[in-house]
């Protein structure tokens, strides 16, 4: 039985929620599960925003049928062409073999990479600005590359004030009855999904996403729709000023996240003793991750807001423990820069951790790596106080 939410008076999404997916692009843990999202319009012209994954094709197909009502599907607009928006677009095309496909150019090659049918009489190609009228409804093209493929456009509806945001402001998350971003509690049981979504997904390319954002800001836009998450119709404000500061790479708070990569316990030791006396400088709502547990995704998202970084390794094959090191490698490859960073080091001999730790972070944009560097001899002395609390001290300083 289909499922569908109406979202004003020619606007229906026709999407659904998986979850039962453990991992998104099979690569990060979605405990809350997916949505994906599709939108049909009835005009004179019928449209079809996107499709989805494959594995929701049953109820989409089921969707966009209800909604067509008997009608002919006369576009598709492909905003972005990754598998879990158009894995679905082959089935559409065989139920509806007079579609148009409208996409840019750099959308074409993409397609018949993913599939063996031929599309090119059957593609209206646009290109940035260009215009789609549907009868009461003009639609203006907008090129988004990198954001986080280089084919992304959005669609923006002149009429209603519709974005069509592609992956832009999407959130990890199944939808659960509620559609709307203000019919749930965004701020407390979303937002956190989102920062992770956007730094992990699209973080890399905060100059692509910049560029995006300038040409938005231009628009009036009353109705935000994203192909993951809630639908914004209030505060889009708000949610566009969270993406301003992502991808400009400043932090969102000023907070220090301790992440820390231990083998025994005595890494751990020395982070937790560093934390306390952060507390006792007045130092709130630190955070603290052993990297051997927590997903790397999380750490990434902690990256984009806390201010303050430190990093406890112990040593490991002459080098940095294995989860930080992949930690800190994937936080180089997502572009994070403008932090600054304390080291915590440990070792029985041939002690290398900070060594190898400052050489990545300093190959990192921006990042300011305290002097005071602690190093710990299989465990923490009682004369090290002083030195963790001269660190501590080092970090309050650059609040």
């Amino acid at each position: 039985m289909y499922c569908v939410k109406k979202i004003n008076e020619d606007l229906f999404w026709v999407g659904g929620s998986d979850r039962r997916l453990a991992l998104f692009e099979n690569a990060y843990p979605i405990p809350k599960g997916i949505s994906y999202n599709s939108y049909v319009l009835l005009d004179d012209k019928t449209v079809l925003f996107d499709t989805v994954d494959r594995a929701i094709t049953d109820q989409f197909i089921e969707n966009v049928e209800a909604v067509l009502d008997g009608r002919k599907l006369d576009y598709i607009v492909v905003n972005h062409m990754e598998p879990d928006h158009c894995a679905t677009l082959g089935d559409m095309l065989s139920r509806y073999p007079d579609v148009r496909i409208v996409c840019n150019a750099k959308t074409v090659p993409i397609i018949n990479q993913f599939y063996e049918f031929n599309i090119e009489d059957r593609t209206t190609v646009i290109k940035e600005g260009d215009t789609l009228n549907t009868g009461k409804h003009t639609f203006t093209f907008y090129m988004a590359p990198m954001v986080h493929w280089p084919e992304v456009m959005v669609t923006y509806d002149q009429t209603d004030k519709v974005l069509f945001s592609a992956d832009a402001f999407g959130t990890f998350g199944a939808m659960n009855g509620n559609l709307f971003a203000d019919e749930v509690k965004f701020e407390r049981e979303w937002l956190d999904e989102s920062r992770r979504y956007y730094s992990n997904i699209v973080g890399k390319y905060g100059a692509n996403t910049q560029a995006l954002l300038k040409k938005i800001t231009a628009l009036d836009i009353e109705t935000l729709c994203p192909l993951h998450g809630p639908v914004w119709r209030s505060d889009i404000c708000w949610y566009v000023d969270k993406y301003r500061t992502w991808s400009s790479y400043k932090p969102e708070e000023k907070a220090v996240m301790i992440a820390y990569g231990s083998i025994y316990g005595n890494t751990e030791n020395a982070a937790n003793i560093l934390a306390s006396l952060l507390a006792d400088r007045g130092v709130k709502n630190i955070v603290m991750y052993d990297t051997s547990v927590t997903h790397p995704s999380i750490l990434i998202s902690e990256a984009f807001r806390c201010s303050h970084l430190v990093f406890a390794s112990a040593t490991y094959n002459a080098g940095i423990f294995g989860s930080m090191e992949h930690l800190l490698m994937d936080m180089k490859s997502h572009n994070i820069q403008n932090r600054t960073v304390a080291l915590i080091e440990n070792g029985t001999w041939g002690v290398m951790a900070g060594k190898k730790m400052t050489e990545i972070v300093s190959g990192m944009k921006n990042m300011t790596i305290l002097d005071q560097i602690v190093t710990v001899k299989s465990s923490v002395k009682e004369d090290q106080l002083a030195e963790i609390g001269a660190l501590a001290n080092a970090i309050v300083a650059t609040f």
